[in-house]
């Protein structure tokens, strides 16, 4: 008897337990099973399990053949004694045909749990050609000359010959340097410098014997002018004996006669070598220098003693010319330098421009804006691409279910601003009535989306909204509504408001909408351009 009460106790405790545990329910749902080729089709897992229980979705699911565009994290619902775990999933197709979707396993307390396949239809868009509105073919576009790539080109070539420039006077320079340094020297220590530099030198033919022989006379000459101040470069062999014999009986040379004698014959045959086409016996020209050496020898030891005066004005002399020398060289170099950089400016401004010329030098942002490799791009549903100095940045917006694109902001140079919305599904209108107040409605909205605009310019701080409104079609032929006109706008690093020009294209289809604002200061003189640019490349991309 003990025991049936115990059986029956269990009994009734088991029936409590399992009445109070909430049964594992799992199923798998799409929003369509019919779809066309590219549309998204939305794939949730559901899961309904207990509080206690440990669910373990995978990781990486499956879905093939079909791709994956998004995946939400789990969603979590408590609902009274049990919870509601779901995750979804963005599918797409871009192949025809029918598929069927995988399974997917979860995990539940440790037990696997699998899904229903399900059977998806991808069918293809028919395209009638027949019907298929015909468009004109599209004018040539007229393309805008990059000036500030040509204008910075310039700039680059300019620099690239300056610095030929500078390395030629350079080169120039430093040879010239060397023979500076080298007239630098005393005469005497020059002299033999050039003697022992003739030492290498052994002429065969005439010409070879003119140029020792000019040369040679040349040393002697150049020295005997330097110390004892006669013009002997100027002078016949003749003329400049008879001064040498001068300079020895006025007691200003004490020069031997054997010296004289010596250097008159080097200078005789000189003579004959340069103008009577002589050709010396061998070994003549190397005898010749050494007499010129020792006629140099002698002349300095027959030379008086300078004095300090002497000396010292000599030194004062020769750094005065270096000082002079210099300076020209260095007002040379800039007179050259400025001479070029003015031309190339006069050349670039008679090209292009005074004031594309001035921006680009001086760096104005909306040049660079205007003169960059802009990007073409697309945005968007539906989709419609556009052109833009720089790639739009996806933005967070309160909008529910708007995509929002921007480049900028209202301190930049120019400003972007994109804006995708959503439609609520259009009602069959059946009456007339309602029919006639279609018109009515879509003046409201329009003047709410301007109310929008307007107080999205106050929010920013903008004052003095001066609104006008006109129709407007896009170079691809996309009507919209315009809505444009100037306000003043607190820049930042400015102490007063800035005018500025601002415009916002309202496009409207079945689907959604599309909001395209630009702003810009009204004094940017390249604004207009920028704004014509980014209009003229505004298509709506078309879905075949």
């Amino acid at each position: 008897m003990r025991g049936v009460i115990l059986m029956f106790f269990g009994l009734i405790f088991s029936l409590f337990m399992v009445r109070g545990q909430t049964s594992i329910e799992f199923n798998v749902t799409v929003d369509t099973t019919k779809m066309r080729i590219g549309e998204k089709i939305n794939y949730t897992l559901q899961l309904k399990a207990d509080s206690t229980a440990q669910i373990i979705f995978p990781e990486q699911a499956h879905f093939t053949p079909f791709e994956i565009l998004e995946e939400s994290p789990i969603d979590t619902i408590r609902a009274q004694s049990h919870y509601l775990f779901s995750k979804k999933y963005a599918l797409i197709q871009f192949d025809s045909g029918v598929y069927w979707l995988p399974p997917q396993k979860v995990s539940v307390n440790g037990i696997a749990r699998t899904s229903d396949s399900l059977m998806i239809q991808v069918a293809n868009v028919p395209v009638d050609t027949l019907k298929q509105k015909l468009f004109d073919i599209k004018p040539i576009a007229q393309v805008e000359q990059n000036f500030h790539a040509i204008i910075q080109s310039l700039i680059y070539g300019l620099v690239v010959v300056l610095i030929l420039i500078g390395l030629i006077y350079g080169f120039y320079y430093v040879k010239k340097s060397r023979g500076d340094l080298r007239k630098k020297l005393p005469p005497f220590e020059r002299a033999i410098e050039e003697l022992k530099a003739l030492e290498s030198i052994s002429p065969t033919e005439q010409e070879e014997y003119k140029n020792y022989y000019s040369r040679l006379t040349d040393v002697v000459r150049r020295y005997l002018e330097e110390e004892t101040k006669i013009t002997a470069l100027e002078s016949t062999t003749d003329e400049l004996l008879l001064k040498l014999e001068a300079l020895k009986k006025n007691g200003k040379l004490e020069l031997e006669r054997e010296t004289i004698k010596d250097l008159k014959t080097v200078l005789r045959t000189a003579d004959l070598v340069k103008f009577a086409r002589s050709m010396p016996e061998f070994g003549t020209t190397a005898k010749d220098r050494v007499l010129v050496q020792g006629v140099v020898l002698k002349t300095k030891e027959a030379l008086p003693e300078p004095t300090p005066e002497e000396i010292r004005d000599k030194e004062e002399y020769q750094e005065l010319l270096v000082k002079k020398r210099r300076k020209q060289q260095l007002q040379w170099g800039i007179t050259s330098l400025g001479i070029i950089m003015v031309l190339s400016l006069l050349l670039a401004i008679a090209l292009y421009g005074f004031y594309p010329v001035k921006d680009t030098i001086l760096g104005n942002p909306s040049i660079r804006l205007k003169n960059k490799e802009w990007v073409n791009s697309q945005y968007g549903t539906p989709p419609v691409k556009i052109a833009t100095p720089e790639v739009l940045r996806r933005v967070k917006t309160e909008m529910g279910g708007a995509l929002r694109f921007s480049s900028g902001d209202y301190d930049s140079p120019f400003y972007i601003d994109l804006v995708f919305t959503q439609k609520p599904p259009k009602q069959k209108q059946k009456e007339k009535g309602a029919e006639r107040e279609q018109p009515d409605k879509d003046k409201e909205e329009v003047q709410e989306l301007i109310n929008e605009i307007i107080n999205d310019f106050q929010s920013r701080g903008a004052v003095n909204i001066l609104i006008k409104e006109e129709e407007f079609t896009t170079l691809s032929g996309i009507p919209a509504l315009k809505i444009y006109g100037t306000l003043d706008y607190p820049k930042k690093g400015k102490n007063k408001r800035v005018r500025c020009n601002y415009m916002t294209h309202l496009f409207d289809f079945d689907k959604g909408g599309i909001n395209l604002t630009l702003l810009y200061e009204k004094e940017d003189r390249y604004g207009p351009a920028i704004e014509k640019r980014v209009m003229d490349s505004f298509e709506l991309i078309k879905e075949l």
